[in-house]
């Protein structure tokens, strides 16, 4: 990361200006200068350029889950069609057991009530 600008020698002038000797005055600076150098601040220029950075990889990221989300969502609906079809299959086969079952018990009944009628029990 840059560093921001010190003007040591501005920072001197000033000191004396307040009546600072001159030699106090360059050990103070020096002292300033050394803890600015150690420090690890970030300027505005390395912020826009992380900001930057980070923008590129969430865009990056933000295409890499639509990929993702896009065989996902096809994956899904090829499921959901399957799972479809076989319902649709299960209901067409229990609709031909309901019908075998209604006409088996209308023959049976007619037949029942013929026998009732044609066959005289107890009269």
């Amino acid at each position: 990361m840059a560093l921001a600008a010190f003007d040591t020698l501005e920072f001197v002038d000033e000191l004396e200006k307040s009546g600072v000797p001159e030699k106090q005055a360059r050990a103070i600076s020096w002292a300033v200068r050394k803890s600015h150098e150690s420090l690890e601040v970030a300027t505005k220029a390395d912020l826009d350029k992380l900001g930057t950075e980070l923008r590129h990889e969430i865009g990056d990221l933000r295409k890499d889950m639509d990929a993702k989300f896009a065989g996902m969502e096809q994956r899904f609906d090829a499921k959901l069609e399957k799972m479809a079809a076989g319902l649709r299959q299960e209901m067409s086969d229990m609709k031909f057991v309901l019908i075998k079952w209604v006409v088996g018990l209308g023959i049976a009944q007619t037949g029942l009530w013929f026998t009732l009628k044609l066959l005289p029990i107890g009269s």
